[in-house]
């Protein structure tokens, strides 16, 4: 379900087409749905009225919370992750450009206060980067874009680190993911 555009050694990843859907369903969804109580429930035309009130106003600021949040990640068309590849290979990022060669560690985790997932890279000089992906690419792309673009630039220890974490059987198993050997150019 990626959603890749490649233009010579750039490559940009967008969310999947169908994350778009389910994310703006939910929250618009969510949103509208809390309105709706809390206006109908406002009328008192039922004996539930009151039940609609207390369920609209305390579930429409968390869906507020959530459409403020993820907001930035509903922009049709929004490039999530940058980056060029080769041997001198970078990711583009708002703080400035990482190098391939400077990542130590890379995952993707969840922040426990806004739900979004983030790419957060940690270089060898300590910088820790977060790229915001806003869940519309799941684990199982983030480890192949990870894997098929960036493993093979990687410092021997950051290679060690990704092996740890990836498990290239499932990821065989569920897309049909196979490591390439070679070195490109």
């Amino acid at each position: 379900m990626l959603n890749l555009i490649s233009s010579g050694s750039n490559l940009q990843v967008k969310g999947s087409k169908f994350y778009y859907g389910i994310l703006a369903a939910f929250i618009l969804g969510g949103l509208l749905g809390t309105s709706y109580l809390i206006f109908d429930g406002l009328k008192f035309s039922s004996a539930f009225s009151f039940l609609w009130i207390v369920g609209g106003f305390i579930f429409f600021p968390i869906y507020l919370y959530l459409f403020i949040w993820f907001l930035p990640g509903l922009i049709p068309g929004k490039v999530l992750i940058s980056l060029f590849q080769g041997n001198d290979g970078y990711l583009v990022t708002k703080k400035g450009n990482i190098s391939f060669k400077q990542i130590r560690n890379i995952d993707l985790v969840r922040n426990p206060l806004n739900l979004v997932n983030n790419m957060v890279i940690e270089t060898f000089d300590g910088r820790v980067i977060k790229i915001p992906t806003y869940d519309l690419i799941d684990d199982t792309d983030f480890a192949v874009i990870v894997d098929k673009y960036i493993f093979l630039h990687l410092t021997p220890e950051a290679k060690q680190v990704w092996d740890r974490k990836v498990n290239l059987d499932k990821l065989y198993e569920n897309v049909k993911y196979e490591r390439e050997t070679g070195i490109k150019g």
